[in-house]
């Protein structure tokens, strides 16, 4: 049990405002987190006069304020993301010498946000700062397996949404969800060939304290290696699993 109460209470608070998708009244804010009104009240009047809620009188309703905002995008100039990640990707790649990357979801693409790479290791397309196709990426199809199927939808509504780079991949919203559901129900994805001819990428994805998957860990080697991508999945399982637990994040079911 917390020795600052009012300071946890204050924390929790932040972030199921955070988790909402808009203002709430003080009595929704109280019931949802099963705490009494009156300090429900006196954390939002602590917090507002500090900048981290903000009261909107005419709807009676609290939001989160402008300095909620500053500390996120603090945690953006300190590369927050990044910094938790590189030490795994390098374990990765020492541990099983191959290509590990650090990957989100921008719009229908996949940006990479980092790489590891052994010595001698061929040059692959996906540098830092390159986006592809998510649909065509282990790592993008890592993340979209997690999100709802609306939101899948409106990122991919017909046939006309999707791309190829060799031919393969998935060309259609019904095939998509197909291989969504199946990666999904087995944890990790992988791609051989749909982003470059010879290369396999096995993918696992890391979530938020929502469940929501905001990045994602891949490994690429040669296809003709001698290696099983399911023990390379294992691997990017854990350290997937282990940049959620960085992050105070939780896995969604």
């Amino acid at each position: 049990m917390s020795h600052v109460p009012a300071a946890t209470r204050a924390l929790r608070l932040l972030r199921f405002l955070a988790a909402r998708p808009g203002p709430m009244s003080a009595s929704a804010i109280a019931s949802g987190m099963g705490l009494p009104r009156s300090s429900v009240y006196q954390l939002l009047e602590a917090m507002a006069e500090e900048g981290f809620v903000t009261h909107l009188p005419e709807e009676r309703r609290w939001g989160l304020g402008v300095a909620a905002f500053e500390i996120g995008s603090a945690y953006l100039r300190h590369d927050g993301i990044e910094r938790l990640a590189r030490p795994l990707l390098h374990q990765l790649t020492e541990t099983t010498g191959a290509t590990a990357h650090l990957g989100v979801l921008h719009g229908s693409d996949t940006l990479y946000l980092l790489k590891e790479q052994p010595p001698h290791a061929p040059t692959l397309i996906t540098g830092v700062g390159v986006r592809l196709p998510a649909h065509l990426t282990a790592s993008g199809r890592a993340m979209l397996a997690r999100l709802p199927r609306a939101q899948v939808r409106a990122l991919y509504p017909g046939a006309d949404a999707f791309t190829d780079r060799t031919g393969k991949g998935p060309r259609t919203p019904g095939e998509l969800r197909s291989i969504l559901a199946d990666e999904g129900r087995q944890g990790w994805s992988m791609e051989d060939g749909q982003v470059t001819d010879g290369y396999l990428s096995v993918a696992a994805a890391a979530s938020d304290h929502n469940g929501t998957p905001v990045a994602a860990i891949s490994l690429t080697v040669p296809s003709a290696r001698p290696v099983t991508p399911g023990a390379l999945a294992a691997r990017v399982r854990d350290a997937a699993g282990e940049l959620t637990r960085r992050m105070s994040g939780r896995v969604s079911p």
